[in-house]
């Protein structure tokens, strides 16, 4: 007789992710660490990727995608250094994720997804989880932003560009930040570009590894 599994205990495995590959790391604002206690990331991951869910690693969502690794994901929500009040744009929606996380930290997200499918898997998932109350999942190329809703407090690039696009920064507020991966496709640095009174300020958070973004506002 074959033996079921276990069922895991994904509470427990979200604390343990939060305390062994976030706080470890230096993740510090109390916000972002509670979201990613409490969102259940696993219920983002396809079945057959979700025992991976809170390894310390990306996780293939389809389509070519990945959900970023914990870690990635609250690095570059603390580094927007949400307050509650904002409005984010989140380039690169995947699975619906990183909105959730975002979502629970600003007073609206307006997330874009290249990929059809991946756009209503978001939208089915985070309908679902009953987080789509400030959350809208567009599909569309984000690479260019979403011209209609800016600007925006923040925006947060889920995605690889050789360059800062030029429309990301035209639609992000004064004051505001945006958190992007720039470099070649195989390797980039999380840049946090600030925008305050007129000048455009960054720093490099850390060395990455993404997806290409696609589109006029990344690679071909």
């Amino acid at each position: 007789m074959t033996k079921a599994r276990p069922e895991i205990d994904w509470e427990a495995k979200r604390r343990d992710m939060v305390a062994r590959q976030i706080e470890a790391r230096g993740i510090r604002d109390p916000r972002v660490l509670e979201a990613m206690r409490r969102i259940p990331r696993e219920l983002f991951i396809p079945e057959e990727h979700r025992r991976f869910a809170c390894d310390d690693e990306p996780v293939s969502i389809g389509f070519g995608q990945t959900a970023s690794q914990p870690y990635m994901t609250a690095l570059m929500a603390e580094c927007l250094e949400l307050q509650g009040s904002e409005t984010v744009l989140e380039v690169g929606a995947g699975c619906g994720y990183h909105a959730a996380v975002l979502g629970a930290l600003a007073a609206q997200v307006i997330a874009v997804e290249i990929v059809p499918e991946l756009a209503e898997m978001a939208s089915r998932t985070l309908r679902e989880q009953r987080r789509d109350g400030n959350i809208r999942v567009l599909c569309g190329d984000g690479s260019r932003g979403w011209p209609p809703l800016a600007p925006y407090d923040a925006i947060s690039v889920a995605a690889a560009a050789p360059a800062e696009p030029a429309e990301l920064l035209e639609q992000l507020r004064d004051p505001g930040v945006l958190v992007i991966p720039v470099g070649s496709i195989w390797e980039q640095e999380l840049r946090v570009v600030t925008k305050r009174q007129g000048r455009v300020q960054t720093r490099v958070a850390t060395f990455c590894r993404f997806v290409p973004l696609r589109g006029p506002g990344g690679w071909p």
